[in-house]
This record gives C-alpha cells, sequence and structure tokens, in this order.
C-alpha cells in the first residue's frame, strides 16, 4: 500500500493506531469513487458504529502531526535530499 519510504519515515511520526489508519485510508482512497467522510466512514473495516468511525476519521484527518510543517515539509525534504546533490541548482 504505502512505499517503503514513505512506510520509513511515517513510522518516525505517527503511532501505531495512526500509522494503520493512515493505511487502511489510503486503501479505502484508491478503491472508492467518492470521497466523502461517510462514505469512506461506510467502508472502513473498524468494528465500532458507522458514526464511530466517521468521527475517527475527522479526528485523524484534524491531528497536529498531520500538519503540512510537521510531516509533509520534512518527507519533501527527504525526497529532495535523496535524488539531488547539495550544492546543485534545484527550482520550485
Amino acid at each position: 500500500m504505502l512505499a517503503s519510504f514513505y512506510q520509513n519515515f511515517l513510522e518516525k511520526y505517527l503511532n501505531k493506531a495512526q500509522l494503520i489508519t493512515l493505511k487502511m485510508l489510503v486503501w479505502l482512497l484508491q478503491n472508492q469513487k467518492q470521497v466523502k467522510i461517510e462514505r469512506l466512514a461506510a467502508t472502513l473495516p473498524l468494528p465500532i458504529q458507522q458514526n464511530s468511525r466517521r468521527r475517527h476519521i475527522q479526528r485523524f484527518l484534524t491531528l497536529n502531526t498531520l500538519s503540512v510543517v510537521l510531516l509533509w515539509f520534512p518527507i519533501i525534504e527527504a525526497i529532495i535530499n535523496q535524488h539531488f546533490k547539495v550544492g546543485s541548482q534545484l527550482t520550485i
């Protein structure tokens, strides 16, 4: 589901339950045509009621650890460092 690079990187920032939730959401997003929280909650494979699954998704998506500054900038920085030499010019 997740590439090993992302898996290793996300393990540093998310706890085990958050990582599992992220993997399930990525899997659902790949399989669902509609991206609505209610639709995702209906198909999320958790043994809880649908309203609880919806709240679980909402709480997960508002986590501070998923913010652009705390999580996604370091991922982008790691990708850039992996593919470009230090001192080379990079235009974004």
